[in-house]
């Protein structure tokens, strides 16, 4: 566990090999942590892995139990905790693998901090704008109508304020009524394991039957996706210019209906000496997109080796 501030306490792990290439896995939600299966994105003969849990969630400490422990859980901080975390293991640069909501905090920290990062692989790209939020929560309803129809009848909101919908799951989940809560989070989270489900072999995602993972969850993905990430719109992309000099790989999935292809085609087009591989049979992550992030992430570590 790292001291970073404010009280909080993240949780890291080290696996691999101690003198490879370092590299920083930065998992998905934001809120859902890592688990044991993100360590086999990497070979361990080559890599020294560090995985941690951003604050808030996971094994990190103390969770979001009340509105005001949002107050110091912005992607600013998920940024400045690991500068503090590199600093602590004493790596001077890292490659860094960021997956869904991980590609946002990996792309505001490389550019925050590009001269700490050797190379960078995304993997089902998001930038967090409001744009994509309104796509993510509201428009996407054109292609599962039914479901959707569920998700946004548990609150009322103005058509014409899309961003309405995430504010009122954002308060429903700190709602005094325990039942309340619970049905946000239970309805928040079946609405993501839908909007992911054109993935060739999908399949309900597990740690949703967890009452305790589902609450944590809605709690911190809506209170960002409301703020938009705390980023000007579009800050990500227009800002891509300071990783010019940096490998990065983008993997995005044709049939990634959450995260529509388009902002990966944006930001590859905008950060000049990226490559961009376009996976024709995966969704949003799972399946093939496993394989093709460990591919690239092996192709980085062995031309690291090469004499």
């Amino acid at each position: 566990m790292l001291d970073v501030g404010d009280s909080q306490h993240i949780y890291w792990e080290c696996c691999g090999n101690p003198n490879g290439r370092p590299v920083v896995y930065l998992h998905g939600g934001p809120g859902s942590g890592c688990t044991p299966q993100s360590r086999r994105y990497f070979d361990p003969g080559i890599y020294k892995v560090v995985l941690t849990d951003q604050r808030g969630c996971g094994r990190s400490r103390p969770h979001v139990e009340k509105k005001g422990d949002l107050e110091v859980n912005t992607t600013v901080h998920l940024v400045e905790d690991l500068e503090r975390l590199r600093e602590h293991l004493r790596i001077d640069r890292w490659t860094i693998l960021g997956v869904s909501w991980g590609t946002t905090l990996g792309l505001a920290y490389a550019q925050t901090f590009p001269e700490r990062v050797a190379a960078i692989v995304l993997a089902c790209v998001t930038t967090t704008s409001r744009r994509e939020v309104q796509w993510i929560t509201h428009d996407i309803g054109c292609v599962f109508p039914e479901q959707w129809e569920r998700f946004a009848s548990l609150r009322s909101y103005d058509p014409n304020r899309p961003m309405d919908l995430v504010d009122g799951y954002a308060e429903l989940v700190f709602s005094a009524d325990a039942a309340a809560c619970e049905l946000a989070a239970r309805e928040w989270c079946a609405w993501e394991d839908v909007h992911v489900s054109l993935v060739p072999g999908y399949a309900p995602n597990r740690r949703f039957e967890d009452p305790t993972f589902r609450l944590l969850f809605t709690r911190l993905v809506t209170h960002y996706w409301r703020h938009g990430a705390f980023l000007d719109e579009d800050q990500l992309i227009r800002n891509v210019s300071v990783l010019k000099d940096i490998p990065g790989v983008l993997l995005h999935g044709r049939y990634d209906v959450s995260s529509p292809l388009e902002t990966a085609w944006r930001l590859h087009q905008a950060w000049q000496g990226s490559v961009l591989h376009v996976i024709d049979h995966a969704g949003h992550g799972g399946g093939i997109m496993t394989d093709r992030i460990v591919e690239a992430i092996n192709r980085i570590g062995l031309a690291w080796r090469r004499p």
